[in-house]
């Protein structure tokens, strides 16, 4: 592979997924310019200025922090076509019409470098087809890059070459896109709707003819199909108003248009109530309301019948929902078939008419099985692939049932199952591979350079990869966590408990793994085997486990164990070999205190990070309120500044307000992560990347920081938040309790009644969050909110 360096991207649209995109790269740092058609009026910019202005107030964010946002450039047609040139790749991601891509790229060809890629992220419109309007040598740089909505959330770009394509371009963009953008990619047939949309596409076509045969409404069907299979909570009609309905009628009229010989033609239609919100223009969360609206705390669903908006309340059958909680899914599909309640009929039809439809158009959409799962996994955020799905409940016997309701006449159609189905009796994945109908066989996994970085890639069920929870050598391992190595000098830990929370199981293994990398390795890596899975590195201490030792020795069995956990992280920070903190996922607490007290950070973007014991009535007490008054002292002694009020103000109201970064990015503006700390895109390059930082460290000579006193704002700091404390008490903002909670947290981190510019020792802070949280410990209130948590999981403001 060439080291394929992307310098500069241009967007071509600045709708919902051009911004987004250009959001995403940004967030990547690979600068951006968004175009789009010059305004009619104002700046000729101006489309694209609000777009970009816009992404700074969506949820769920596109951006890291919405400052990333002014680093995009505006630009439309009309003016700086010339920009074009200063740019290695150009994707175009405007409407879904033929005929206006085609226009668009008779008008950029002129100014597309002689070196750049143009890609189109077309949803599901034959890419050879967009090729026709090329000359023959941008041809050779052009292909299909679909992203998934929204393109920072969901793991899967298609990569669609066409004949004319250079193999170079698709091998760099592969790399670019996985490791710089963190994406699952997938090479895609240039077929009709690709890969995902063409599965997703007629399984939610099979899915509403299915639910409007049966009677089911909208809320009935979203409460089968999402989390209690195994699906988005999204679920059916929920996904489609993300998506936006105009994007899901597009990708059904592509079916529609350009499979007319598709066994399955006559069901890729729009039904009815589609129709009607089309014209109604209610096209989902982009317009405020499309199957379902929000009013108020109210969700509404839209009603086919009346044309209005009504109260959503319907749910899954009690039989139903007892059959769903069956463990085996093979007996789950016996029991849903076998069953006349018209929602059990209505999941078997929805499962058995995609197995029956994968099956048959294999060959055709994709290189293997594999792909198809990945597709709906990473596309979809499906748990499980419906191949997976199939081999999980047993691939004969799922085989005979669909055959012998094609041969009832109970399938959508009667096209019969293709021989390599009985063939292979134990299904489409195994230690071999996955199946290829159109080779017939059964082919590895992609040998690509860049999954070089991945110890541990994605895996489908039946392949029997190697997990990070099995892969390695373990070196020890115990009830709360496996030390292991992947064969270098960097020794690894995984904690084992639910969220990896942090108990004395956890604190000793962690005293084990320090004792172990002291002896024999370089470096230790704190890395949790769910990472690459969107698990969590650490949800905190964990409260519930403490219970029972405090039922029955009171609360004062606590403080030494806050001490335990105190003198761990100490110990870790004061390693005299580096460990580094591999976050990803929830890192809240104490799981944050501990990966502040690492010699260095390597951080998923998706970390989301705080202190956030006030919400539990408590303060933080393993050194995160230490950690906070130091770097405030060490950032006003580089300025040579006196006023420490000015260096910690900021991070006493996000701990507080137990604010929680919402990307790594947020994290490190917020002091959780550091700027020296490095942000990694894809997870599943988190532990090779957390494991050359290490050996880095040990190998330019690593030694712990030293011992050192350091300023704290004393008395004078704590006047001052707590008259801020008083204002917000006194305007409703804060209850009386929070305010004390405040005070509490200001109190240590200003290291307590002394002098402003006292110079004090870390012991000295940790005594005064140890302190603060057992006093907090002891009040009722906190109590209540630590109830509160354990039985609803949501915070009390009492």
């Amino acid at each position: 592979m060439s080291n394929y360096i992307v310098k500069k991207v241009a967007v071509l649209g600045a709708g919902v997924m051009g911004a987004q995109i250009a959001a995403h790269l940004t967030n990547a740092k690979v600068p951006a310019i968004l175009f789009d058609l010059p305004a009619k009026e104002g700046p000729k910019s101006g489309i694209a200025m609000k777009a970009i202005e816009a992404l700074k107030k969506q949820n769920p964010a596109p951006l890291g922090v919405p400052q990333l946002a002014d680093l995009i450039t505006p630009a439309n047609y009309e003016e700086h076509l010339d920009l074009l040139k200063e740019c290695d790749l150009i994707i175009e991601a405007i409407a879904e019409r033929i005929e206006w891509k085609h226009d668009l790229y008779k008008k950029i060809g002129p100014f597309v470098a002689p070196g750049a890629t143009l890609a189109s992220n077309t949803s599901g419109i034959p890419i050879h087809k967009l090729a026709e309007a090329l000359p023959a040598d941008l041809k050779a740089r052009f292909c299909g890059v679909h992203f998934f909505n929204p393109p920072r959330y969901m793991h899967l770009v298609e990569l669609i070459p066409i004949a004319t394509t250079a193999p170079a371009i698709i091998d760099n963009l592969e790399g670019f896109l996985t490791s710089v953008l963190g994406k699952g990619v997938l090479r895609a047939n240039d077929t009709p709707n690709f890969i995902a949309n063409r599965v997703g596409t007629a399984s939610m076509a099979f899915t509403l003819h299915n639910a409007e045969r049966l009677g089911l409404t909208f809320d009935v069907v979203d409460d089968l199909t999402g989390a209690k299979i195994g699906r988005a909570k999204s679920a059916t009609f929920g996904t489609a108003d993300v998506v936006g309905l105009d994007t899901m009628a597009n990708v059904i009229n592509t079916l529609k248009n350009t499979l007319q010989a598709d066994p399955w033609h006559k069901y890729f239609d729009h039904p009815g109530w589609l129709k009607t919100l089309l014209e109604k223009g209610a096209l989902g969360r982009k317009t405020k309301g499309g199957v379902f609206k929000k009013v108020g705390k109210d969700i509404l669903m839209f009603d086919a019948k009346t044309g209005d908006y009504v109260l959503g309340k319907g749910k899954a059958a009690p039989e139903v929902d007892k059959i769903l909680k069956k463990k085996e899914l093979g007996e789950r599909f016996k029991l849903l078939r076998e069953s006349a309640h018209p929602q059990a009929q209505f999941l078997w039809g929805m499962y058995r008419d995609t197995f029956h439809y994968i099956a048959v158009h294999l060959a055709e959409i994709a290189d293997t099985a594999r792909d198809v799962d990945f597709a709906m996994r990473w596309g979809y955020a499906n748990k499980m692939g419906p191949f997976e799905l199939w081999q999980s409940a047993g691939w004969e016997q799922v085989a005979n049932w669909i055959a012998e309701d094609i041969k009832a006449g109970k399938t959508l159609v009667d096209a019969p199952l293709p021989e390599w189905v009985f063939k292979n009796g134990s299904g489409v994945h195994s230690p071999a591979g996955s199946w290829s109908a159109k080779e017939g066989k059964f082919k590895p996994l992609s040998s690509h350079p860049v999954y070089a970085r991945q110890a541990f890639r994605a895996n489908v069920l039946g392949s029997n990869g190697v997990t990070p929870a099995t892969g390695g050598t373990t070196v020890h391992e115990d009830d709360g966590a496996r030390i292991w190595h992947m064969g270098d000098e960097a020794l690894i830990i995984s904690f084992k408990s639910k969220l990896n929370v942090l108990g004395p199981l956890q604190i000793g293994s962690l005293h084990k793994a320090l004792d172990i990398a002291a002896a024999d390795y370089k470096a230790l890596v704190i890395y949790q085997s769910g990472a690459a899975d969107g698990g969590a590195f650490s949800a905190g201490a964990d409260l519930q486990s403490m219970q029972p030792m405090i039922q029955e020795h009171g609360l004062d069995i606590v403080e030494p164990e806050v001490k335990k956990l105190q003198h761990a992280f100490m110990r870790m920070k004061y390693s005299p070999v580096p460990v580094v903190a591999a976050v990803a996922g929830l890192a809240l607490g104490g799981g944050n205190e501990l990966q502040l007290h690492a010699a260095k950070r390597v951080a998923a973007l998706e970390s989301y990070i705080g202190l956030v014991e006030v919400g539990v009535g408590l303060i933080p007490a393993g050194g995160g309120l230490k950690e906070a008054a130091m770097q405030g002292a060490a950032q006003a002694q580089a300025v040579g500044s006196t006023n420490l009020l000015d260096f910690i103000k900021g991070r006493f109201q996000t701990i507080a307000t137990a604010t929680v970064a919402k990307s790594a990015i947020e994290a490190r503006a917020l002091g959780f992560l550091q700027p020296t700390d490095t942000i990694v895109f894809n997870l599943y390059e988190l532990l090779h990347v957390a494991r050359v930082e290490a050996l880095a460290l040990a190998d330019a000579g690593y030694r712990p920081p030293l011992r050192a006193k350091f300023a704290v704002a004393g008395r004078a700091g704590i006047a001052t938040i707590k008259a801020s404390l008083v204002g917000m008490r006194d305007g409703g903002f804060i209850s009386e309790y929070d305010m004390l909670l405040g005070e509490r947290i200001a109190y240590a981190m200003c290291g307590g009644d002394i002098e402003a510019g006292s110079l004090v020792d870390e012991e000295w802070i940790l005594n005064l969050e140890c302190k603060g949280f057992m006093d907090s410990l002891k009040d009722e209130r906190t109590q209540e909110r630590i109830y509160s948590m354990l039985t609803t999981g949501k915070p009390l403001r009492n």
